[in-house]
């Protein structure tokens, strides 16, 4: 049997949920203590130990900063998406003008070029537009048969892909392009079953898993309406 003196320690013994309730319960305990407070020591990496007062001085200091990177983060994000936005308007009022299929892709294609891309490219569901002979544009045409194997492969569930792909899957959907190292790869429509735009770079590491997709997304919704001009619907 315990001891009565080891039963009262026993009680008495305080941990950090009790402490920090009896606090919560007792707001002013501080005020009641100040003296107290003030030889309160807090240990410190650097300098040992400092009062509770500098750290909790720190702390505030701390959070401030961390206030003000979270600031600089948002206005630089949005600095960003005006950019996108303007990039995209200017790129809508560009194809919008063109005066046919053909002219259209290499507006897109000029585009992308100026923002150091080495390509853009357009391919389209077989099943859902009418590019078969006589059209001139057939090499546009893709089955959607074929291209699901790729698909599952890379995109999943998602809609975009960013990263490398290998021989078969380049020559399949991008026969005619050369010196690809990366792709940026996006499903049209807003269901994502009109076809695939890919956008091309020569440096392998261009385009990576993580990326943003906002500006591809955007594109790969734009771009079906504007092909309607030329391109009927099935």
């Amino acid at each position: 049997m315990k001891h009565l003196g080891e039963q009262v320690d026993t009680a008495l013994r305080l941990d950090d949920d009790v402490v920090a309730q009896f606090l919560l319960d007792n707001p002013d305990f501080f005020i009641r203590n100040a003296c107290q407070v003030e030889q309160m020591r807090v240990p410190h990496v650097n300098r040992g130990s400092v009062s509770l007062l500098e750290w909790q001085l720190a702390r505030q200091r701390h959070h401030i900063q961390q206030l003000e990177e979270d600031i600089i983060r948002l206005m630089e994000q949005a600095a960003a998406n005006e950019q996108l936005f303007n990039r995209l308007l200017d790129l809508q009022s560009d194809l919008a003008a063109a005066d046919g299929l053909l002219d259209m892709l290499n507006r897109l294609q000029r585009w992308a070029r100026s923002l150091g891309l080495s390509g853009a490219h357009v391919r389209l569901f077989t099943d859902k537009w009418f590019i078969g002979a006589p059209s001139d544009f057939t090499h546009l045409g893709i089955s959607r048969t074929a291209f699901e194997p790729l698909r599952i492969q890379r995109l999943g569930q998602g809609n975009h892909y960013l990263g490398s792909l290998n021989g078969p899957e380049l020559l399949q959907l991008l026969p005619q392009a050369r010196q690809v190292g990366s792709v940026a790869m996006s499903l049209m429509g807003e269901k994502g079953d009109l076809g695939v735009l890919t956008f091309t770079s020569r440096d392998g590491q261009h385009y990576q898993p993580g990326m943003g997709t906002v500006l591809l997304q955007q594109l790969a919704v734009l771009l079906p309406g504007l092909l309607t001009r030329w391109v009927g619907r099935s």
